[in-house]
């Protein structure tokens, strides 16, 4: 145990990206959410067999333009079905930062990564409203199945703004259903995200996703806190 808790540790940060978030700590008002948020699910969507037979990650990492070389950070990494994924994709010249907020979860998949030899592959602990991730550091971030357990996703996805890269995206997969059932409609998903200063670039439903695929680019601006408007959640609709 003594021997993991070391690697977790080891793996803490990124070698070459810049620091951890500016913004982390600092005294703050962001809105709250006018919608119910999902409680923590399982750490595992479904059996990664029964993923890879539909595809899903080779999918996801196709529409994401995945190549060797990116630096990848994988939100809500769980017990990493798109963490390892992502390593043999980027290659060894290029990195992936599994984030969670669970340390249990952290321990088994910090197991995983030295049993499995992944040395491109570092691992972090996040907060729940700050991914706490290196500024100007990520090509992409993933959020698989996991953005509408964010309490506070305003100052979640403001905090997160500063870590893409120019040209950087985030990658969000989920489902279309209320999100105190473990999903998100896409028009409030988009609708958070641009008030918080992303831009909607790309929007596909696919069954082998058990849901749908949005990818985000920052905007050429990030709002202030106190400027930032609720979207508000009438009857399935974002406004």
């Amino acid at each position: 145990m003594k021997r993991t808790a070391a690697f977790v540790l080891s793996l803490a940060g990124l070698g070459a990206c810049g620091p951890a978030s500016p913004n982390a700590g600092t005294a703050l008002v962001f809105p709250s959410p006018d919608r119910p948020v999902s409680g923590l699910g399982s750490n595992q969507f479904s059996t990664e067999d029964q993923r890879d037979s539909r595809g899903e990650a080779q999918t996801v990492m196709d529409l994401a333009r995945i190549t060797p070389g990116m630096t990848v950070a994988d939100i809500g990494a769980g017990n990493g079905y798109y963490t390892v994924r992502l390593s043999e994709r980027v290659g060894p010249e290029g990195r992936v930062l599994a984030q969670d907020i669970d340390r249990d979860a952290l321990d088994r998949l910090a197991r995983r990564v030295e049993r499995e030899g992944l040395a491109n592959i570092s691992i972090r602990k996040g907060e729940p409203a700050d991914p706490m991730l290196p500024a100007g550091s990520f090509d992409r971030v993933f959020m698989v199945h996991m953005y509408h357990e964010i309490e506070q996703p305003y100052e979640f996805l403001w905090r997160m703004w500063p870590a893409l890269r120019e040209g950087g995206q985030v990658i969000v997969v989920d489902i279309d259903r209320p999100t105190d059932q473990h999903g998100i409609d896409p028009l409030l998903l988009s609708c958070e995200f641009e008030r918080v200063g992303y831009r909607l670039v790309a929007f596909r439903s696919a069954p082998q996703l058990s849901g749908y695929y949005a990818q985000f680019e920052a905007a050429a601006n990030r709002p202030r806190p106190q400027d930032i408007q609720p979207c508000r959640n009438d009857a399935n609709r974002a406004a």
